[in-house]
């Protein structure tokens, strides 16, 4: 073992969501952070991953998470680096795949542990967004604004999402069709972004995660160690880490 492994948290997964790159409130910096304080088999990007298709908002830190992505899928990593398309992503992914060398699907699925794996970022039970598409990017608008003028711990931000109960509504209303896709699939474990609200979620055997945002203070992502175990993390700086599920 490299000696600059033996001081990294070892597990199979992580799945990292709704970075969306090229926002002013991404921390694609910290992503990185993150990511460089495990060792890990797989890495799942869940969707919305850019913000849009306008590539001229990108910053340096923004260039700077692609390539330690597509460092990360080189073969000689030995580490699978999957995307999975979100509603921010749409149009992107086929070209993302070919320059970044990793591998893209609308749906991924995998079995781990005797358990099957879904990983969808989630729009797709999202009816409100499907049917009010302009309402949604306005809100996200506002929303994204009031994020960048906040202060450095977003107070105000969390303090909005905490009391938005229409969030929180459609949050668990997302969840609830997730569940039903995931039994739908024969699946054990569905695992979703989109919401920018860590969650999780059992019915019946079958459990709903949600990996949370990286334009949020704290961050948060997911994990599933050797035995199996998932965990929702987050992260406000590097070795500041708090597991909150």
């Amino acid at each position: 073992m490299r000696t600059e492994d033996q001081n990294k948290i070892h597990i199979d997964t992580i799945i990292v969501s709704d970075i969306h790159l090229g926002s002013e409130v991404s921390r694609p910096s910290q992503v990185i952070d993150m990511l460089q304080s495990y060792k890990f088999n797989r890495l799942i990007l869940l969707g919305d991953i850019f913000d849009d298709l306008n590539f001229r908002r990108l910053k340096k830190e923004h260039w700077n998470l692609l390539s330690f992505i597509r460092k990360l899928s080189n073969p000689d990593r030995n580490t699978e680096v999957i995307w999975v398309e979100g509603n921010h992503d749409e149009g992107l992914i086929d070209i993302m795949s070919h320059l970044m060398g990793v591998k893209a699907y609308k749906e991924f699925s995998w079995i781990y542990r005797n358990r099957k794996f879904l990983a969808i970022h989630g729009h797709q039970f999202d009816r409100f967004l499907n049917e009010n598409i302009i309402v949604s990017a306005v809100s996200s608008f506002i929303y994204n604004k009031i994020q960048k003028y906040d202060r450095e711990n977003q107070t105000i931000s969390r303090f909005i999402k905490k009391k938005s109960k229409g969030w929180l509504r459609l949050s668990l209303k997302i969840a609830d069709r997730a569940i039903e896709h995931c039994r739908r699939q024969n699946a054990d474990v569905i695992i979703c972004g989109h919401t920018h609200q860590s969650l999780f979620k059992k019915v019946s055997g079958a459990e709903y995660y949600n990996t949370g945002c990286w334009t949020d203070i704290p961050s948060s992502y997911l994990t599933i160690d050797f035995s199996g175990n998932i965990r929702i993390n987050e992260f406000i700086e590097v070795s500041n880490f708090k597991m909150v599920s």
